[in-house]
Formats: C-alpha cells, structure tokens, sequence
C-alpha cells in the first residue's frame, strides 16, 4: 500500500521545513530611511504602535508626528487610519522600529520649495520672531529667515511678529538647512511691474550715504548714485541733498532679480551742473529732459547715432551685498536636530 502522506509530499515539491525557510526568505527586512505603509493600531499618551507588517509593532513618538508642533496623537492619527509612515531607526532591543511622519513632510516641503523657488515664485507668511540679525517665517513648514537688509519696511524688527510679508527666495539649501529670503525683492518686483526705465518719478531721500542716497519711491529703495547726481563733479551726496527731501529722479535701471532700482538726476539737468546751481529748473524740465532720454535708448536699441546728449551706462550699487552663506549667522530650516528613537518627551 502506498502512503498517501508521502505521496502528497512528493507531489507538492517540497517539506515543512522548506516552506519555513520559504518564509523567512519573505520575511519583512526594514531598513532606516524605507518609507512603508502602516495602520495604526494603538494611540498612547505619548506616540502610536504602528502595524507595517514586521514581526513586532513599529512606534512613532510624538515628536516625530508633524513638522509642526503636536499636543497630543489624536491630531494627527486615529485608529485604523493607514498612512507612510518613514523608518528612522533600526530594531531596538524588543525588535521594535522607530517610525516617523516628520521626516516624510520634511522632504516633501524642501521639494516644494525649490519648486516654488525655480518658478521664481512670491510667497506670503506671518512674522513669528525675529532676532539681532532678522525675521523669521514659516515656509511650507520649514522656518525660513530674512535678513535685515531685505526687510524693506520702516517699522522695528519687533513690531513686524503677526505681520504677513510677500517674499522672494534668496537661497534654498537643504543640505545645509538653510532658507533665505527676501522681503525687498518682493516689493520692488511688484513695483517694479508698474515702473519703467526713463520714467520720472517723485520720491522722498530715506538715507544719504558717501556713495549715493537712497530715494523712497512709492515704498520702495531706489539709489541715486554719486555719479548720477549731476555731470558736475560732486565730493558727497550731503552737499546736494538732506534726508527727508522730496526730490523728482528718473529711473534708469531696474534689476528685478536682484531687488534693485537705479535712478538719476543727472540725466534730467538741462545743463551740466544744474542739480547743484538751480535745482528747481531740472525740476521743472524734467519730463521734456526724459522724454529725450527715452528716445535716445530707442536710437540706441535700434543701432542709430546717439546726438548731443552721452548715456553713460548706469551705476548699480546696493546699499550693503548681501553677506555669503557662510558669513551670516542663518538659523536652520529645522528647528530641532530630529531625537533619537530613545529621546521621548
């Protein structure tokens, strides 16, 4: 008689022991940096066991459930809700994986904002702080800083935390954790959308420095260099101008990548020297005087003979570069070096 048993395992192919070691072979391997499905299963005071198919239940603290700040699990997880969750440690000594949905935003706000960036894109977000060196925002969840140079607006750093500002981005650099942006350059692109070279506008001098005084134009910093004051030679913009002036200047260069407004006086004097021996008359020539500027950049562009008047090329200075990555003390994107799996609150 033949042994059915027996027979029944030649027909299959292979023993007990072969299907044990057949599950092993699929067992589930984890390791840091997978991100993985997983079903919640059992919200505690303090974090969650999470079910992602291992041979024990996978934990994620509190602190590793949003970019953002989190009292308790329930506003962020219920139970049975099946998500990504990111593995960020290995086994402990229970077998149990440390998992995180922090680490998953993290990614994917770095990613938007340098999509955001590429698209040279304006942004608007509320002032949460500010220290010596500037404000601080919140980017997709990511805490971004604008240095005080690109703050363009005549309150004090203290008064702008609850303020909403339009922003432009200056530097976007996830591996060293840094976002850098740019309250200016926002508005000057904004006004700069309604402004145009060779037009006269009025503006107010907020500042005089050796090199040239910088005009408030609509709410905006133009500057009219040293060198674009008159065709006479001038030692300082103080022996022109006084701060709080009103003066009337023609823009002869914006610069929207940079934030920056170019202006001049000098291409509305009537006669070298009139900014400095009768002001008033440059002044009250000052469209006629534009008007010829901006045929004469038309004559230019189209390749003609520039008559009478010499266009010298614009001077652009700022009134500070914007210090290098590495010499501006920048606070981090992240507000916090990420716990280690056993580091609970």
């Amino acid at each position: 008689m033949v042994n059915q048993k027996s027979t029944a395992t030649a027909e299959i192919g292979f023993t007990h022991e072969d299907f044990a070691a057949l599950l092993d072979k699929y067992d589930y391997h984890f390791s840091p940096g997978d991100i993985v499905p997983g079903t919640v299963f059992s919200i505690e005071p303090r974090g969650a066991l999470i079910d992602i198919g291992a041979k024990t239940a996978a934990y994620i603290p509190i602190q590793e459930m949003s970019i953002n700040r989190v009292d308790a699990p329930e506003e962020v997880l219920q139970s049975n809700e099946t998500r990504e969750f990111f593995i960020l440690t290995d086994e402990n000594e229970d077998g149990q994986l440390t998992l995180s949905i922090r680490r998953i935003e993290y990614m994917r706000a770095w990613e938007r904002v340098r999509q955001l960036q590429a698209e040279d894109a304006t942004v608007r977000s509320g002032v949460f702080a500010t220290n010596r060196g500037g404000a601080l925002v919140r980017i997709e969840g990511l805490r971004g800083f604008i240095p005080g140079s690109h703050i363009s607006t005549r309150k004090p750093k203290e008064d702008l935390v609850g303020e909403e500002l339009p922003l432009k981005f200056l530097e976007v650099d996830e591996e060293r954790n840094r976002l850098v942006l740019s309250h200016r350059r926002a508005l000057v692109e904004r006004k700069m959308n309604r402004l145009e070279v060779g037009e006269v506008v009025i503006g107010t001098v907020r500042g005089i420095k050796p090199y040239g005084a910088f005009i408030d134009i609509g709410g905006v910093s133009g500057l009219l260099h040293i060198s674009e004051i008159s065709h006479e030679h001038i030692d300082t913009p103080h022996s022109v101008f006084n701060v709080n002036d009103e003066v009337k200047v023609m823009i002869i260069d914006l610069d929207a990548e940079r934030g920056r407004i170019s202006l001049s006086t000098k291409q509305l004097e009537p006669e070298p020297g009139d900014m400095i021996k009768n002001r008033d008359l440059v002044y009250d020539k000052a469209e006629e005087m534009a008007a010829k500027y901006r045929e004469q950049l038309l004559a230019k562009a189209q390749g003609a003979a520039i008559p009478s008047m010499t266009l010298e090329e614009p001077v652009v200075v700022i009134e500070e570069e914007i210090p290098s990555a590495i010499e501006e003390e920048i606070p981090t994107a992240i507000e916090e070096e990420i716990p280690s799996a056993s580091e609970e609150e």
